[in-house]
């Protein structure tokens, strides 16, 4: 994980980022978003990932988290907002969806939820 990101590992935190109801569903993932509530970690952008039973098997379910997770890596430092946590959600697509195509989606999701930094060049 990049400096200044954390991560979602209690179900608590995922159920809270859910409960906030600002999502959007791309080709290659779901981004939840939500604004962290504590004012002590506002620098700080928190993120998750998740897929359900429904995208495979832990083979495929894990090769899932791990290409979400690698484009997080690339995309949530530089395009994110800071004081906001992010569950991305992976589908049945995500494996086979080239990854530029699944940075794009990010960044396009990031700008349908309000979370996109303004001054980020887009992708």
């Amino acid at each position: 994980m990049p400096k200044g990101v954390e991560r979602l590992k209690k179900r608590a935190e995922f159920l809270r980022v859910a409960a906030v109801r600002r999502k959007w569903a791309t080709p290659g993932m779901v981004l939840q978003a939500a604004r962290d509530p504590s004012p002590a970690d506002a620098g700080l952008l928190r993120v998750g990932f998740t897929a359900t039973k429904k995208t495979g098997n832990a083979v495929a379910r894990n090769r899932i988290k791990r290409r979400l997770r690698a484009c997080a890596d690339e995309i949530l430092q530089s395009h994110a907002k800071e004081g906001w946590d992010y569950v991305l959600i992976g589908r049945k697509s995500t494996p086979d969806r080239d990854f530029l195509d699944l940075k794009r989606d990010l960044i396009k999701a990031l700008g349908k939820v309000g979370a996109l930094k303004e001054e980020a060049d887009h992708a």
